[in-house]
């Protein structure tokens, strides 16, 4: 696992371009009441496909960024193998995902915030670098994590807001009755 500041400035930018697309995908996610996770897939130097959050759109516990997008990238490549490409993540994958990411043979996984409630690249365990697996992808992480943090926080606690809003709401119809 590579941590981002021991990236070069060069690589480094390049990362952050591509990692601000996923931000963007994380930003529709957000706009329609998803948790905000985007994801972009690139290959060659070149956007493949992008991503973000559908769970509750789509009332399917699979539809995470990560997963959308390699299934898109499949069929835009016509190819279960991922081979040379790079996803971009905004929050850490899961087990799921990372699961889906072997399986794949993504070449990188660049992500930036971690999970640590669910995050299966370093927080809880690191199922990319597992050498009992066939195949190990390059991990980077903390491209543009302060972003990505605050984005979700920001977002989690205006959905604890609306909760608490519409609890005091129900009290007060009830009190009305």
């Amino acid at each position: 696992m590579i941590d981002c500041q021991e990236l070069t400035a060069s690589d480094l930018a390049q990362h952050e371009k591509w990692m601000q697309v996923a931000l963007e995908e994380a930003r529709k996610a957000s706009a329609i009441g998803e948790v905000p996770i985007g994801a972009v897939i690139v290959k060659d130097g070149q956007e493949l496909v992008r991503a973000h959050n559908l769970r509750e759109v789509d009332k399917r516990a699979t539809a995470h960024a990560e997963l959308l997008a390699i299934e898109a990238a499949n069929r835009e490549l016509g190819a279960w193998r991922l081979e040379g490409a790079s996803l971009y993540v905004t929050l850490e994958p899961c087990a799921m995902c990372a699961g889906t990411i072997i399986n794949s043979r993504l070449d990188q996984v660049i992500y930036a915030a971690p999970d640590p409630k669910a995050g299966c690249v370093g927080s809880l365990m690191n199922l990319l670098t597992d050498e009992r697996f066939n195949h190990q992808p390059q991990v980077i992480f903390g491209v543009c994590q302060e972003e990505a943090s605050q984005l979700l926080k920001t977002f989690f606690k205006e959905l604890r807001m609306r909760a608490k809003e519409k609890k005091k709401n129900k009290n007060l119809s009830t009190e009305l009755v």
